[in-house]
């Protein structure tokens, strides 16, 4: 069973929810990839979505084994932070016909992704150092200073090719 806000009583509590939610939008944004991915036109944009893809099936990796390392079950809470990110995403390609806007687009709805993922995994990581967990805080830099690739290689992206394209 998932926790709910009256269930979160410590900071054990909303460690393990915050580390509940990131596992559920990873795998969201996991299953989210492939039609983005299949609507990208730019091939450097398919190809980061690409990388990212094979990232994001790291990133749940390595969130299942600090679940292990805390002796829990590895388990998602719904994020309703990263629904709405990518129904958002998803209602405005489906808007868009001219390709090199929809490309555009489709840059912006990734960096929404990684923007809130950077800030999940900055707090789990204050968190791993503040409860004692240095183990698991280094595993979550690893993921974290990935997204802030991902989020970097996005931004040179749009702003060599796909922004003056659209």
């Amino acid at each position: 069973m998932a926790l709910f806000s009256k269930d979160i009583r410590s900071m054990d509590d909303l460690y393990t929810h915050m580390l509940q939610d990131i596992y559920y939008a990873e795998q969201q944004i996991e299953k989210a990839l492939p039609k983005m991915i299949e609507k990208a036109g730019d091939a450097g944009l398919r190809e980061g979505f690409e990388h990212h893809l094979d990232e994001t099936r790291t990133h749940v990796s390595r969130l299942e084994r600090v679940f292990a390392l805390l002796g829990q079950d590895a388990k998602g809470t719904t994020c309703p932070a990263i629904d709405g990110i990518i129904k958002e995403a998803n209602e405005v390609a489906g808007d868009i016909a001219e390709q090199d806007v929809l490309d555009a687009a489709l840059a912006a709805a990734a960096q929404a992704v990684e923007h809130y993922e950077m800030t999940r995994y900055g707090t789990l990581i204050a968190w791993s150092k503040e409860l004692g967990r240095p183990e698991v805080a280094s595993i979550l830099e690893q993921t974290l200073s990935e997204e802030k690739a991902a989020d970097m290689k996005l931004t040179k992206l749009a702003e060599a090719r796909l922004n003056r394209a659209a």
